[in-house]
């Protein structure tokens, strides 16, 4: 499978954490009222904005590809957890500072049900974690010194 994007994290203690997107940096945390330090954003809003992101590239692409101006782009996410079912809930309101027809905001409503993050958040994405374990299994080295073999154990979730 190729892959499409990858993301590093590192936490030392706390719930900060400090994130490279290749060259990028990014923080994330938890806000003070629920134990971080509120040194960034939290991960359902990283979550979200990742939604809002690639909302308005894919919509700005597809617009510049049919000629159509569209102006400034607003999206507003939401997230919300129905307390009855633990059912979550996204809500995006797309808006364009240009004055847009009627067929052409029909074909950007069903242009943003299919970019890419938002397919895979409704798709819902398999997670494969990995936990490395350092097993004891002892090789033995030319130098004679003791060394573990290192390996990778799959978790199922």
């Amino acid at each position: 499978m190729p892959r499409i994007a990858h993301v590093v994290l590192d936490s030392q203690a706390g719930d900060a954490c400090v994130i490279r997107v290749g060259r990028h940096m990014l923080t994330a945390d938890e806000a003070a009222s629920h134990g971080g330090t509120d040194t960034g954003p939290a991960p359902y809003q990283l979550l979200l904005s990742a939604l809002a992101a690639c909302t308005a590239i894919t919509l700005r692409m597809v617009a510049v590809r049919k000629g159509w101006e569209l102006g400034a782009i607003h999206v507003d996410v939401e997230l919300e957890k129905d307390l009855a079912t633990g059912a979550d809930r996204i809500a995006r309101a797309i808006s364009f500072s240009a004055a847009l027809g009627g067929e052409q905001k029909a074909a950007l409503a069903e242009i943003a049900e299919k970019t890419p993050v938002t397919k895979t958040i409704k798709a819902g994405a398999s997670i494969r974690n990995e936990i490395p374990v350092k097993e004891p299994i002892p090789l033995l080295r030319e130098t004679g010194a003791l060394w573990f073999q290192r390996t990778i154990m799959p978790v199922n979730t």
